[in-house]
Parts: C-alpha cells; structure tokens; sequence
C-alpha cells in the first residue's frame, strides 16, 4: 500500500436488476485523506487496499464508526453512523491511485471531486469513463436504467402514480449532488456533475458547463462551456456564445480561456486564449481560421492561422465590417508579435 491515497468517497449507491451502478452519492468525499482514515477503513471493513469498491453492512458501519472516533475523524464517524439505516446500499469508493476508474461508482466518486473542487478538472484520470457509464432515465422516483423505464413507468401507472422523467443520459445534473458554495445557477439543469463551478461564478439560464470543464474564479456565464473548457478568473462568456471541445470538433486540443477575458454574444472559439483577450460578438474562430494581424495604424502585418495565437495574451479578435476577414490587434505591436510566432521557423 502506497503512503499516499488519491481519494476515498463514502456514499449511498443505486443499481439496476443486474447490480451495476447506476449511481454512487457521495456526500463528503475526501481528496488526499489521512492515512489515518485508510488505516481506520482497513481495520474496520474487508478493504485490503488498492483501489476498491465495497458494500458496507450495519456491522461494517458500527465498526467503522468506532475506529475513526478513536482516530479523531469525528465528522467522518457521524457521517458512518448515520448510514446505517440505509435502505439502499452504502458504497466505500476508496481510489488508492489515480488510475482509469474501473466501475461507475469511481466514475462517480471522481466527478464529484471535481464539482466539490477538491480536484481540478484535467487532475484526474477519466479514460473510458463513458463506457463504464449507464445510460439512465434520471425521474421524480430517481435514476432508472433506461432499459427499465417502460416496466416502472407501468407499474407506477397501476399505483395511481405517475414517473417524471426529467431527462435521459449519462450524467445527472450537478446540484443534485453537489452545490457549491458562492455561486448562482439559473437552470440547474444545464450543469452537469462533474462541472467545476470557481467561488463567484454565476451560470445563466442558457449557461451551460459540461463535465471536467468549469471555472476556476469569478465569471459571469452566459454561453456554453464544453467538456474539457477551463475559464480562468475573471473571465465572462457573453449570451449564445461557444468553447468548441474536444468532444465537438476540437479534436486533441485542449481548449483553455485564461483570466480576464470576454467573449461576445454568439462569438466562438477553437483556440485557446491567453489572459486579457477579446473576442467579438458574433464572431467564431477555428483553429484553421486566417487572422489578419494589425499594427498600431491598423495596418496588416501578416496573415497567419489562428492556431499560432492560441494561448496568447492581451489579443482582440474583431471582424472587419468592409471586408469581412478576421483581425487580431493587442497591445503589443502586431509586429512584435510576428516576429515572436514565427522565431523558431
């Protein structure tokens, strides 16, 4: 067992017929634990170290409870205790290394560390976590496997009750498990678990952030952050506007916005941004796009692809209204600037 321990998650679960999860809850999971609790959870329950998924027991939970009293992890003992009378099952996620999740309920535990903030999005492995997910009807009796609906729904029916089903999907929504503190959210329906929501943060109602993709600070969210996108603090996304992930389009490229920027209503991007830059209203850059770059007399200087300004600070992206081609000026001089891109050729 290695000194260190990446994440331990202890929570209650649901699962279809064929006892596959289609859902952990975890409400307090813990990043980088004491080895303290591990030795506690070890001592207590048949977890013999790794990564492991165990079902916890009444008897499990009493010992449990003891030893990390005795350990002085009151919070932790109470949050033990009071799972006991659990009529679903009660899941111990423990993730001894950050390694590809193996199951859903790692799946679940890891999206939760990144919404609580307690990892930040691209800080933990996810690889293959779609195929590990069921696709499920998320209704007003709870999760469902979709491949089960019909049958409840029927069943609800002869009950005199009816089954709302909110949507169908992979991934619930965030504040069904987890809502940060210090933020805003017009429509909790567009957030989805595993969205990095940074202190200050207000999502709008056409706000949308996808999973592993978030804000790290203040921002006022107004467009769409894709899966993947990090905002940095102090950066807006104006009304209808994009972050192209690399689920839609973005390929391998790992779209980032550094702090301080703006993107205009129904403007979009397929590169990255630096800190301090502007994107104009309506306008949409793709990696392939040619940018005209302008001195301090607006002069073009050079035309390049937008890809050699990805990640690059204090730009303004604007679209000629004659002409119709896309500029970029900043603060430094565009030949500057030039001359920095193109150093190495």
């Amino acid at each position: 067992m290695s000194d260190s321990t990446f994440a331990i998650g202890l929570g209650i679960g649901t699962q279809n017929k064929e006892g596959t999860w289609l859902e952990v809850f975890y409400p307090s999971p813990v990043a980088s634990p004491e080895k303290s609790i591990i030795d506690a959870v070890m001592e207590s329950t048949n977890y013999e170290g790794g990564n492991a998924t165990l079902v916890l027991d009444e008897s499990d939970l009493n010992r449990l409870h003891l030893t990390l009293l005795k350990a002085g992890h009151i919070e932790l003992a109470e949050r033990a205790s009071r799972l006991k009378p659990s009529t679903q099952p009660v899941v111990l996620c423990v993730l001894e290394a950050d390694e590809a999740p193996a199951n859903p309920a790692e799946v679940y535990l890891k999206l939760q560390l990144i919404s609580h903030r307690q990892v930040q999005p691209h800080k933990t492995k996810l690889d293959g976590m779609f195929g590990l997910l069921v696709n499920t009807a998320w209704t007003s009796e709870g999760p469902i496997d979709v491949r089960e609906l019909a049958d409840r729904q029927l069943s609800a029916r002869m009950e005199g009750r009816t089954i709302e089903v909110f949507s169908v999907d992979k991934f619930p929504k965030m504040a069904n498990f987890v809502v940060p503190t210090g933020i805003r959210i017009g429509d909790a329906a567009r957030i989805r678990l595993g969205a990095h929501l940074g202190e200050g943060t207000t999502v709008m109602h056409e706000g949308f952030v996808n999973f592993n993709a978030g804000t790290l600070g203040t921002s006022m969210v107004e467009g769409r952050i894709s899966a993947g996108v990090v905002v940095g603090n102090g950066s807006d996304l104006g009304g209808g506007c994009s972050t192209m992930g690399t689920l839609s389009g973005g390929g391998n490229i790992v779209i980032a916005v550094g702090e301080e920027c703006l993107i205009g209503a129904n403007a979009g991007i397929g590169i990255g941004l630096g800190d301090r830059c502007t994107v104009e209203s309506g306008l949409y850059i793709t990696a392939g796009s040619k940018v005209a770059l302008l001195d301090e007399n607006n002069s073009v200087v050079s035309v390049v692809k937008a890809r050699e300004l990805s990640g690059q600070s204090d730009l303004l992206f604007r679209r000629n209204s004659e002409t119709g081609a896309i500029e970029c000026k900043t603060n430094k001089t565009a030949i500057a600037l030039n001359e920095a891109l193109h150093a190495h050729n």
